[in-house]
């Protein structure tokens, strides 16, 4: 028998405990006592059947299903909260409150510069950047907590709308008194007496650059990769190896003491902005659409596609 719609107070209490890690801070965070915390939990575990939380004496942790409750108690959360604040600015008549949700090279490099460009009239009244893997932009666009997406190909989902598509070609970093720095670009067999520094994701560039290494029949030293390419370029830095990452990364925020070389060698980056599909979107997303897409035609070796083109 299903169950029928939950608590919002147990779930933003639940939500608060696991965040922090203690029924104390969720209690403090909130502004409500402990043992209203603590009921709450307790109330949300007596409707759900299980218990979300292991307890030994102070210490807490999630149980298993405590742990795949609380990915869905926070996505409902911040559903609630976009409801909340739409119905205020339509009854204050306010600009609006515009999300936007962008993998991390894009909302450091791209997205401040298109915000810039927003004219004074109309512009939101609150503005939420997030930044996180292309993965969870596009599931931020279809549970509705983000109006504007900036996702890296490949993806494909039925619930969004892909409304361009942006093409540049990744670079090389290095340390600029690498004896490497003096040169005019950085050649595939340069890797074969350097480190590579570069993205973990073995679907997006960790393939490509692997597809053009082999085809040049090179392999690296060795290799280090992260989870973002600001971690490339702090490795690169530190005269770790030769770094290769977005040019777009670079653009919101250039590092001192790196240097930025072409490489010899096409490995593309390719993103789109996406939107929920079938849902209208405010006049600030609208604007910052075409912002978007301005600030990225400025862009060196900037292309834009209107399909999808062949990743492989």
């Amino acid at each position: 028998m299903p169950l029928d719609y939950l608590d919002a107070r147990q779930l933003e209490a639940f939500v608060a405990v696991m965040s922090i890690g203690s029924m104390t801070g969720a209690a403090q965070a909130l502004r409500k006592s402990q043992p209203v915390v603590t009921r709450l939990i307790q109330d949300l575990e007596s409707e759900l059947g299980f218990p979300v939380l292991h307890r030994n004496g102070p210490r807490i942790a999630p149980t298993e299903e405590g742990s795949a409750l609380f990915v869905q108690a926070e996505l409902f959360l911040s559903g609630l909260k976009t409801i909340s604040e739409t119905a205020y600015d339509i009854a204050n008549d306010q600009a609006g409150t515009v999300r936007l949700a962008a993998v991390p090279a894009l909302a450091a490099g791209i997205a401040p510069l298109a915000l810039s460009d927003l004219p004074d009239r109309g512009f939101p009244l609150d503005i939420h950047l997030s930044s996180m893997t292309s993965e969870n932009v596009v599931q931020a666009i279809v549970a509705r907590t983000a109006e504007v997406g900036i996702a890296s190909l490949p993806f494909d989902n039925p619930g969004v709308d892909l409304h361009w598509i942006g093409e540049v070609s990744y670079v090389a970093v290095i340390a600029s008194d690498d004896p490497l720095a003096k040169r005019h670009v950085i050649t595939a067999s340069d890797f074969r007496e350097r480190r590579l520094l570069t993205s973990a994701n073995p679907y997006r560039l960790r393939r490509r650059i692997d597809q053009a290494l082999n085809h040049h029949e090179v392999e690296p030293v060795g290799i280090i990769d992260s989870n973002t390419s600001y971690v490339s370029l702090a490795l690169a830095k530190s005269g770790l190896g030769i770094g290769i990452v977005e040019s777009v990364t670079l653009t919101g925020l250039p590092i001192e003491g790196l240097t930025v070389l072409p490489l010899d060698f096409h490995v593309p980056f390719y993103w789109g902005v996406i939107t929920a599909t079938g849902v209208p979107l405010s006049t600030p997303a609208q604007s910052l659409i075409v912002a978007i897409e301005r600030r990225s035609e400025a862009l060196p070796t900037f292309r834009k596609h209107d399909v999808m083109p062949s990743l492989d």
